[in-house]
Order: C-alpha cells, then structure tokens, then sequence
C-alpha cells in the first residue's frame, strides 16, 4: 500500500534506469516524504498497467522505452508536445483521469542551453537517427526556429517519414551524404543507440564541420563516447547526453511532489559516479 506520495517509472526493462536516483536525490535535498520507484512492466501488459494506473496509488511517472506510445494512447489528455510526437514520457493525475505530457524535448533544449550558450544561432542542425528521440530533437530544434533541419538515417525511408511528419524545414538525407550534409552544420546531435554501451561506435568523419560547430551525443553510458572524443579532438563544443536525463526529470517532479528541484554539480556527480561503477 502506497502511503507517502510516490511516483513510478515504467519500462520494460527497467532496472537500469537512474530515475530512481535522480528523484530520491531531490527528495532528500528538499526534505519532501516520498518517494519513487521503478516497475518493470512486460509490453503485453502495459495497457492493463496503464487503464488501471489511477487505483494503484502512485501520483504519477515516467514512461520509458518501449512504452512511450502505448501510454500516448492510454491517457485522457496529452500537452502539445506530447501530441506532436505521438509519446508520453510523464504521466499524472487529474482526479481520477491519466494526464501525459512529454518532458524530452525540453530536457535536450536544457542540456544545451547549459553546455552550450548560444547553441542555437546556427541555421544548420544535422540529426543522426529517425527514432523517437530524433522526434522530440527535431520537435526541439524547430522551436528555437533553427532554419534547416537535416536528418540522416541508414533507411531513407525513416528519415522521410519524419520529415514529412514535421514538414518544413525539416528534411531527410541518406547515411552516405553526411560529409557534404556536415559542411554548413552548426550543430550534430546523435539520436541513435551507436556508441552506447553495448553497441557498435559511431564511426564517422568530423572534418566537414565548421570550427563552431558543436556535436551533441544523446547517449550518456558511456559519458565520453567514440563521437564526442573525436569532437574533443578536433576542439569542438562537445556535449554529453546526462544533462538532457537530468533536465528533463525535473518538469515531472514539480509537478508530482510540489517543488521545483535543481539540476546541480552534486546531482550530476552522483550519477557519474554510478555510471562508472562495475556492471
């Protein structure tokens, strides 16, 4: 039985996430009885999980992979990001009726504001990728008005999709024209699971990139991966994908727990910290 307010995270797996960590952290800083727990769910389950979500007693969550759609679908109502990409990654109550919205784009646009100021004067961004994180970049990027938006998948075909989702500026390319797509690019974020642990690196030429250039890995385990190492090299702004978990957590917990929390040094190095410890 939930007693003190409590908020959950749902996935499939799910005992990876550092969600968990992120908002016990928040609640020991400001003193707030709660708390916040993972619970896997398998995705033959989900929409049970959901329908059913207002009596099981927590005041909301997050949504992780590979239920972002299928709570979409659940809720009642959905905010204007969440409607535009077709995902829910937050989750609350309204009385008894599920609300979602989606905090992803906001959290990217967070993590850049603060890695890198004035990030945003390009008229050029290059997104490597056509899944659903591409969605909130491209959803992002074109809220800041950015001018062209280039996105480069291995299968054409997704990458069209998504551009003809958005519409202008947004457009799609295929994998082997990413050289010339780079020469006018102010910014290159990386949207796919390559270089994560686990996976192949990314293996791809950074020369074409304008010296002002900043590179923008969304993955964050490992923090250095292959692609920001090798913008470091060429003395680019390179930008790890921690800050946009963290950044985007924080919208979610105001809105369960009633305060709004700091992304600071500490949390930060907490997570660091776990993500260097032994599998």
């Amino acid at each position: 039985m939930v007693t003190d307010p409590t908020a959950v995270i749902l996935g499939w797996p799910v005992r990876h996430s550092r969600s968990p960590m992120i908002h016990r952290h928040w609640l020991a800083t400001l003193g707030i009885p709660g708390d916040y727990v993972p619970l896997p769910v398998e995705p033959e389950r989900i929409d049970v999980v959901l329908n059913g979500f207002a009596a099981l007693g927590y005041v909301g969550g997050n949504v992780t992979v590979p239920h972002k759609e299928a709570a979409f679908r659940a809720v009642r109502t959905a905010d204007d990001v969440a409607a535009a990409l077709g995902a829910v990654n937050t989750l609350w109550l309204d009385g008894d009726r599920l609300v979602g919205g989606n905090t992803d784009a906001a959290g990217f646009l967070a993590n850049l504001d603060e890695k890198a100021p004035g990030w945003d004067r390009t008229d050029t961004a290059v997104v490597l990728g056509a899944g659903g994180a591409a969605r909130a970049v491209v959803w992002a990027l074109e809220s800041r008005q950015i001018g062209r938006i280039v996105v480069v998948n291995r299968t054409l075909d997704r990458a069209e999709a998504l551009a003809k989702h958005f519409g202008k500026p947004v457009e799609a390319a295929e994998w082997s024209t990413l050289p010339k797509r780079l020469e006018k690019a102010g910014l290159l974020v990386n949207t796919t699971t390559l270089g994560m642990t686990g996976h192949p690196d990314m293996t791809i030429d950074l020369a074409p990139l304008p010296e002002s250039a900043v590179v923008n890995d969304l993955v964050y385990v490992p923090l250095e991966t292959g692609l920001l190492a090798a913008a470091r090299r060429r003395k680019l702004v390179a930008v790890d994908g921690l800050g946009m978990l963290l950044h985007q957590a924080v919208p979610g917990f105001e809105r369960w727990f009633g305060r709004r929390p700091e992304v600071t040094p500490a949390l930060r190095d907490l997570i660091v910290a776990d993500i260097g410890k032994p599998a």
